[in-house]
């Protein structure tokens, strides 16, 4: 087939046309926010370690055992991100702040109410 063909050929998707899903993922809300419980804080245990391995040598301060919804590890990432002054990202509700900042994250949950330890060395 020639590309004229691709191009010439109008159809018309609907809104709820899916292209490509990974697996277990849903685009129902309710379904989502089902799977997330969300715990106080004092009911959590929250481990941290610094780590350099699959970063290229780079140091990055990884935070988990979080049960929260997204919309609140994105406040808190935002807020990790703003004490430690350096930038971070989540990635299966693990948050990841560039830099050791061990200590001052351990600080600051701990303020916040939640069970915090250090994980390795």
């Amino acid at each position: 087939m020639s590309l004229w063909f691709f191009m010439s050929s109008k159809r018309q998707y609907s809104s709820e046309h899916i292209a490509y899903q990974e697996f277990g993922l849903s685009s129902n809300p309710e379904v989502l926010e089902s799977q997330v419980k969300n715990l106080l804080p004092q009911q959590q245990n929250i481990l941290v370690k610094s780590t350099r391995s699959g970063r290229k040598g780079k140091t990055v301060t990884v935070i988990t055992g979080f049960q929260h919804s997204a919309e609140e590890l994105v406040q808190l990432l935002k807020q990790l991100k703003n004490q430690c002054g350096s930038g971070g990202t989540i990635k299966d509700n693990t948050l990841e702040i560039q830099g050791n900042h061990c200590q001052k994250i351990v600080t600051v949950l701990s303020q916040l109410g939640y069970k915090v330890k250090i994980s390795g060395g």
